[in-house]
């Protein structure tokens, strides 16, 4: 299937109820990722492995996150519930609920949370 569809999923990875992917193609998801309910991945995503010694993991990514589209999150990080991390973004630190952030590093922009993006 992935190569048909361009999608990396592994059966290991811990995915929530209601997970969707908006579009085709180019998305890779670590086998230990945790990933909670009701969550939407665009495009071109990647959560990954990353981190050296003790900072070395995988993203846990709460409830009702929507992931924006070519946006990377990497490393032993906790992205909140109802977070909405902007395309194009690089995730390497976490984040905290009802946040949106955008950019490379990703950063903070508002206090908007994923109510109008799931």
């Amino acid at each position: 299937m992935e190569i048909i569809t361009g999608i990396s999923l592994p059966y290991s990875a811990t995915i929530g109820d209601k997970f969707y992917i908006g579009h085709f193609g180019g998305i890779i998801i670590n086998s230990q990722s945790v990933i909670g309910n009701n969550c939407n991945i665009s495009q071109g995503v990647t959560v990954g492995v990353s981190g050296v010694g003790k900072y070395r993991g995988v993203p846990i990514i709460g409830n009702n996150v929507y992931i924006g589209a070519n946006a990377v999150i990497a490393g032993n990080v906790k992205i909140g519930d109802n977070v909405v991390i902007g395309a194009n973004s690089l995730v390497t630190s976490s984040v905290e609920k009802n946040t949106t952030v955008l950019g490379v590093p990703a950063v903070k922009v508002s206090d908007n949370n994923s109510d109008l993006y799931i």
